[in-house]
């Protein structure tokens, strides 16, 4: 199944998307615009954040604006998972006026059904395009914003840097780099990449990559949106390479039998040399050890191919049917300050969407915020990027063909099935 949706990162079972529910604000003492006088003196506002002390983060920003604006601001929080369904209700009948969701393909959804609210607007008031780069393109839909990207999580290669200053080791390059330090791993008792495809989630991570190196963002977008083929002629590259990565022993054995956790642990204790993950790798460190991992953009493989990431977003809203669209739009503009959004982020350590935004005390999210400078566009993850059933047939194929690359061409011709069936193409 698709990676879980979470609550909470410290208590419980860990999750890619957990981590991307960022918590944590300051007031900056900002004077706000009196809201329209045709609104409500009214903001309400649903939220999926699931842990205590990140909704007392939310309610304390939102009792600061209703200070300084005069508008009476309401937060219904949800649990996490019951917010995936009822948000399909209460967009339709009873929409709040901001609502907390996912950006890339699981906002498209509701916009192709009218049910977000055209933000253009509002980024291009506060001109957000200058400060967001890439990551503005996960909540538009031809050329228009559809909400506000959140924190991140920016896929890539982590490693130790005791280890591989001891060894003598550079984070590999290319993939040619990477089948080389993988021998080095090998002679020295280590499996050269640590996974875990229990869940199937980490699989599709090395899809994505792949295809983004090889392909570059647009045809790897194509295929997410259902409009190319997983039989197309550029996709042997792609599972050529990967076969080759899988034949070399790159990814060690009985990665199916344990999750991303163990993964880590493996990397943490160097029983690894790298894994391919987000900035959630350090929950599978110990604490006094988090400051040893590195972080390295994933290997070039096609020369002269521009730098396409997954850099998966949450996102907050405003829906179509909002009763007081200015004032959540005024709210949105205090509460995406700089300072106001890298203190909300903090306490999560997810990676801030805007160039501007002030250090980070960790020094992962800023290694990540100075490798997005030079990425030329992102994608999501490829279970957020296209259809929830295409991405459980693609994550259970891309698992399987980690195991049995021989396979590849059943799988794929299983998956373009799949494809035709679901985009009816």
């Amino acid at each position: 199944m698709a990676m879980k949706d979470v609550s909470s990162l410290i208590a419980g079972t860990h999750s890619r998307r957990q981590f991307m529910l960022g918590a944590g604000a300051v007031f900056t003492g900002i004077t706000l615009g009196c809201p329209a006088l045709a609104q409500s003196k009214e903001l309400s506002i649903i939220s999926n954040i699931g842990n205590a002390a990140q909704r007392d983060v939310l309610q304390r920003i939102a009792s600061e604006y209703q200070k300084a604006s005069g508008v009476t601001v309401t937060i219904n929080n949800m649990d996490h998972e019951a917010h995936k369904t009822a948000i399909r209700s209460y967009l339709v009948v009873g929409a709040p006026d901001l609502c907390f969701w996912f950006s890339g393909n699981r906002m498209k959804a509701f916009v192709k059904r009218d049910l977000f609210d055209d933000i253009s607007d509002l980024f291009e008031r506060e001109n957000y395009k200058s400060v967001l780069g890439p990551s503005a393109g996960a909540v538009t839909v031809d050329g228009k914003q559809y909400g506000l990207p959140l924190g991140g999580l920016l896929w890539g290669m982590f490693y130790r840097k005791d280890v591989f200053a001891e060894k003598g080791w550079s984070p590999p390059a290319t993939l040619d780099e990477l089948l080389a330090l993988g021998e080095k791993a090998k002679s020295a008792g280590m499996v050269p990449v640590s996974i875990g495809t229990k869940e199937m989630w980490p699989a599709a991570g090395w899809f994505d990559h792949m295809n983004l190196r090889i392909n570059g963002l647009d045809k790897h977008m194509a295929l997410m949106d259902g409009k190319m083929s997983y039989t197309d002629p550029a996709m042997i590259p792609v599972f050529d390479k990967w076969a080759e990565l899988v034949n070399a022993g790159l990814f060690g054995p009985n990665h199916t039998s344990f999750g991303w956790e163990q993964a880590a642990a493996a990397l943490a204790q160097k029983k690894a040399a790298l894994m391919d993950l987000a900035g959630f790798v350090k929950y599978g460190f110990p604490q006094d050890q988090v400051g040893q991992i590195g972080f390295a953009p994933f290997p070039q493989i096609t020369p002269g191919m521009a730098r396409y990431e997954d850099f998966a977003l949450n996102s907050i809203h405003v829906p179509k049917n909002a009763k007081n669209k200015e004032n959540a739009r005024d709210f949105l503009a205090y509460f995406y300050k700089p300072e106001n959004l890298s203190a909300f982020l903090e306490t999560e350590s997810a990676v801030p969407p805007r160039s501007d935004c002030p250090a980070s005390k960790d020094p992962l999210v800023n290694a990540a915020v100075e490798s997005l400078k030079s990425v030329e566009g992102s994608a999501q993850y490829y279970d957020r990027d296209t259809d929830p059933d295409m991405a459980q047939e693609g994550l259970k194929g891309f698992q399987e063909f980690m195991v049995k690359p021989d396979r590849r061409d059943q799988i794929l011709e299983r998956l373009e099935g799949t494809r035709k069936r679901i985009f009816k193409a």
